[in-house]
């Protein structure tokens, strides 16, 4: 096992996806049409023609699809790099840089707020108030994560992997991303609705090891360390799909909840 004597902290790690905008944009996964049915169902609402902030926007894959799903969108990412290459990627959608803890957005402006793979690196403390303050009445705050199915018995025996070589569960890290609600809010001002999508991708291996080292868990590693696991990763997935293709498996676990 490879681990350093103290973990990288939670800002080193939000920070550790700047320098890596570019891979992330790449190999990252992009989110079924299912998710954002479920979302309107959720928020009894269409997202076309509704006013949509995206927190946390990253490289814009999800602002992508809110977008083109006709919401009227603007991004906000806090990170140098992210934004860098969010703008590369889709020039004419509005970005403002800032955080969920303190919203560059006026009071009751926007029909939903929604964050992908983002809300676990905000203080709800200060992101819930947050998010109250910029909703109107009704509105939706969406947050979703993309979660590995450790179902399929290979994602299972790779997440295995990865505790043991990095000392860090990646299971454990998906579940404390904000899935229970207690998590997503813990000041109880939020009364969330719950659903999974699941859903897969068919990839090569190489995407998929660029994929996964998109991850912050790599991110914040020394090469030496990262560059080992990949060779021996590598070889493993070969040898389990030796034409050089795999499927990811996912589950969207997806939160809504409304502004009173």
């Amino acid at each position: 096992m490879t681990t350093s004597s103290k973990p990288p902290s939670h800002t080193a790690r939000a920070r550790s996806f700047n320098a890596a905008a570019a891979q992330y944009a790449e190999n990252r996964p992009s989110y079924p049409p299912a998710l954002f049915d479920a979302i309107e169902e959720l928020a009894a609402r269409p997202l076309a023609g509704a006013r949509v902030a995206d927190v946390g926007a990253g490289t814009g894959i999800a602002t992508a699809l809110l977008h083109t799903r006709g919401a009227e969108v603007i991004a906000i990412e806090p990170g140098d790099g992210m934004a860098t290459q969010f703008r590369r990627t889709l020039p004419d959608v509005p970005l403002v840089r800032g955080s969920g803890d303190a919203l560059p957005l006026t009071d009751n402006c926007a029909d939903f707020l929604t964050y992908a793979q983002a809300w676990h690196w905000t203080e709800p403390t200060k992101s819930v108030p947050e998010a109250l303050r910029v909703l109107r009445p009704g509105g939706a705050l969406a947050l979703w994560w993309n979660t590995s199915a450790v179902d399929v018995p290979w994602i299972a025996e790779q997440a295995e992997r990865i505790r043991i070589h990095f000392g860090i569960d990646p299971v454990v890290e998906q579940n404390g991303s904000g899935l229970r609600t207690a998590l997503a809010d813990p000041t109880g001002r939020l009364d969330f609705a719950h659903r999974r999508v699941r859903w897969s991708r068919h990839v090569p291996v190489d995407t998929h090891l660029a994929n996964i080292s998109s991850h912050s868990v790599f991110l914040v590693q020394d090469e030496e360390t990262t560059n080992t696991f990949l060779t021996e990763e590598r070889h493993h997935l070969l040898t389990e799909f030796p034409d050089g293709e795999l499927e990811e498996t996912y589950v969207v676990e997806l939160v809504v909840a409304l502004a009173p």
